[in-house]
């Protein structure tokens, strides 16, 4: 889908959206729509239960007088509770009610009112990059869909007096939508596809875009004592991987870099402790973490952000054969700790152990952020809602909390403690690699912090958050590609020179 901005205007073809704030107050261009139609918008809304209040929709076949198809109201609702995680929202919904509508084109006509808490370039371009961020889909492998499936909408134009500012406003956003389609791409791609190989070639893919990319394999890193993560993928017959992704955007290239790291199990079947067979086909996206990190390193590239930062993924495969690990082995990680795997389906804390690791010691960053679907206790806990946050650090988990809220990715911090450390002390071992049902996923984030030293460090637990099972509205059901546009935030916010 094209988007495009242009100067306000009554369309002539396809599709209008315009706004209406709660208490059914019709902004101006809605007005002039409903002026030239004889007064039918309004008569449609009186004879609804539309009250525009926010993501309302109500659908008018376009009445005498309109050369258009039809016309959808969207709820606004307050203006005062308008932002820009508000405006993409709006922007999803809106678009969301035309691309499968018949129509090829559409206008959107989302007037900026007083009391809006951005001006009005932000306001379109935040509107125009929800709209986009609704669009995407995922189609590669229909072979026989019917034309009436698909989306028909081919192009978008917002319409705004600040259209030149708006237009520039949205270029960096939609920087950041690529990033995210691109996560949404690999996490929604089946694990015939998409394994450690293939996507380690991905990332060097983003070469292209000023990355470097630098790729170890099996021999490298046990030259390096990553006992851990190699460990997990020994029963496959894949090699496993790390991926080091660098952007220097900053002045200083040699200055101490943010630290990304995600956890990329690209197939989990358990290994030895292996899971049920129901459901089992949705651990292709036990890549998210990988995923979301790569995507958010092709969004800070392609909007040139000004920031050293690096990206890190160990890419590896779980699955059971003759050679897998066993449930009672002891590994070495790459620190030097030692730990008993009690149970083979913990593995992503056992990658994340050797990258962690890894980042602190060659790169001495400023701060390392993990993220991983890690455990199914943080969904027990905050269901589908929030992000499990974990840190060491009370200043950094201000700021991905902060940057979380403002991009529409909410966190939620949870408790650790030395108490919590008593779950998983292992009688032959450092330490063992679970701690039992209680607390699951806070003894997960006690295991990592081992392996962090005294880095200000955070973890947040994805697994709830990856996948969506229902549209939302910027968002189709599937891979969420959540992260990306909360590490974008916070790199933006804090650590790109003003």
């Amino acid at each position: 889908m094209k988007i495009a901005f242009a100067k306000p205007q009554i369309p002539t073809e396809g599709a209008v959206i315009v706004g209406v704030l709660e208490g059914k107050v019709l902004t101006p261009t809605a007005q002039q729509i409903d002026s030239q139609a004889g007064g039918a918008l309004v008569r449609a809304i009186n004879a609804s239960k539309f009250e525009g209040k926010k993501d309302q929709t109500l659908t008018v076949l376009a009445p005498a007088g309109l050369e258009l198809n039809r016309v959808v109201l969207l709820g606004l609702g307050k203006a005062d509770g308008i932002d820009a995680a508000v405006a993409q929202s709006l922007g999803g919904t809106a678009v969301g009610q035309v691309l499968n509508s018949g129509d090829t084109a559409a206008a959107m006509a989302l007037d900026w009112v007083e009391g809006i808490k951005i001006d009005a370039a932000a306001f379109a371009a935040n509107v125009a990059f929800g709209a986009r961020l609704k669009s995407y889909r995922f189609d590669k492998y229909f072979t026989k869909e019917k034309k009436e499936d698909k989306p028909s909408l081919k192009k978008l134009t917002v319409l705004t007096p600040e259209n030149g500012a708006a237009k520039s406003t949205f270029q960096p956003l939609d920087k950041i939508a690529d990033g995210v389609f691109l996560t949404r791409d690999l996490v929604s791609e089946p694990a015939n596809i998409i394994h450690p190989e293939s996507l380690a070639e991905e990332c060097k893919k983003l070469a292209d875009l000023g990355l470097e990319v630098e790729v170890l394999g099996e021999k490298q890193m046990k030259k390096l004592g990553m006992g851990a993560l190699l460990g997990v993928g020994q029963g496959s017959v894949r090699e496993s991987h790390l991926v080091i992704m660098r952007w220097n955007g900053a002045k200083d290239a040699d200055s101490a870099p943010l630290a990304l790291i995600g956890k990329g199990v690209c197939f989990d079947t358990g290994g030895i402790s292996i899971k049920p067979a129901a459901g089992m086909e949705d651990m292709k996206w036990d890549m998210a973490g990988a995923g979301a990190v790569i995507g958010a390193m092709k969004a800070l590239a392609g909007r040139g952000a000004k920031a050293n930062v690096i990206g890190v993924v160990g890419l590896v495969e779980n699955m059971p054969s003759g050679n897998a690990q066993r449930p009672g082995d002891v590994v070495t990680s790459m620190s030097g700790q030692t730990i008993e795997v009690i149970n083979t389906d913990a593995e992503g804390r056992l990658v994340l152990a050797d990258a962690l690791w890894y980042v602190k010691e060659r790169f001495k960053p400023t701060a390392m952020i993990d993220l991983a679907t890690l455990t199914g206790a943080i969904i027990v806990a905050l269901g589908n809602e929030h992000a499990g946050l974990f840190s060491n650090n009370d200043e950094l988990s201000d700021k991905i909390t902060a940057a979380g809220k403002g991009a529409g990715e909410p966190v939620w911090r949870l408790p650790m403690g030395e108490a919590y450390d008593q779950q998983i002390k292992s009688d032959i071992a450092d330490m063992k690699n679970v701690g039992g049902p209680p607390g699951g996923s806070i003894t997960a984030a006690q295991f990592l912090k081992r392996f962090v030293g005294d880095t200000a460090w955070a973890h947040i637990d994805i697994a709830g958050m990856a996948w969506s099972k229902k549209d939302t509205a910027t968002c189709p059901k599937g891979a969420s590609a959540f992260g990306v546009r909360l590490l974008d935030r916070l790199v933006a916010e804090n650590y790109e020179e003003k």
